[in-house]
């Protein structure tokens, strides 16, 4: 019987989550071949609930949805998730966690504090911004209050982790002089909030009235920091 083709993964989704195992050689040994299409089979039912858990909403979503859009039995489903919410834990670990994670192993700054965290947050607006990075946080937003056990799972591996890189980066500015405003350490939230408003201004209001983000972004750090001086 023919092989049934692999579905390709959509042209939104397939950067984020383009890190499979690679294929074969020919020493390969059969276990070894299994493992591959067992990964395989893996990458494309995340890649599928992530489509659907956008598209539907996490509430909404079933296997059966995940399972039709990936190309495989609702079976094969189980042998790699035992339920929905594993399967969505998963999701946000492949693409959400490797971003913040970025800012967590920062190597210490040359330069200035805000240039650093300028950087950063350049980089994650744009990874976010209009991705689907962005319309699973939008996900979480809206539907956390209903699944507590998701939205705890999000603060684990993604919010603290990046609350606390950011405190200490704060922490860092004030003791070199850059941040003034010494309070600002409790409330790490404030540095990060251009981030949160452009995600949710961009699903809802951009049609209306479009976001500067990476604008909006180095006002808020003029506000922070002091205004740059220019020569």
């Amino acid at each position: 019987m023919p092989k049934k083709p692999t579905k390709a993964a959509s042209p939104s989704t397939a950067p984020i989550l383009a890190n499979g195992p690679a294929a074969a050689g020919p020493d390969t040994a059969p276990a070894s071949n299994r493992a591959t299409r067992a990964a395989e089979r893996r990458a494309a039912i995340v890649e599928a609930a992530m489509e659907e858990f956008i598209a539907r909403g996490f509430a909404a979503t079933r296997l059966d949805d995940i399972a039709k859009r990936a190309g495989v039995a609702k079976g094969t489903i189980y042998l790699h998730f035992k339920d929905k919410e594993s399967m969505f834990e998963e999701l946000v670990r492949i693409v959400i966690v490797p971003v913040v994670a970025r800012l967590t192993t920062l190597p210490p700054p040359a330069g200035s504090v805000r240039d650093l965290i300028e950087t950063f947050a350049g980089n994650f607006l744009k990874e976010v911004i209009g991705t689907r990075r962005g319309d699973l946080v939008r996900l979480i937003v809206a539907e956390g209050p209903r699944f507590p056990s998701v939205a705890d799972f999000y603060y684990r591996e993604v919010v603290s982790r990046g609350i606390a890189a950011m405190r200490a980066l704060i922490e860092l500015g004030i003791a070199r002089g850059e941040i003034r405003q010494k309070d600002l350490a409790r409330y790490p939230q404030i540095l990060v909030a251009p981030a949160m408003i452009a995600v949710i201004w961009q699903s809802l209001f951009a049609r209306h009235a479009p976001l500067d983000a990476q604008e909006m972004l180095r006002v808020h750090l003029d506000l922070i920091f002091g205004e740059r001086r220019t020569t």
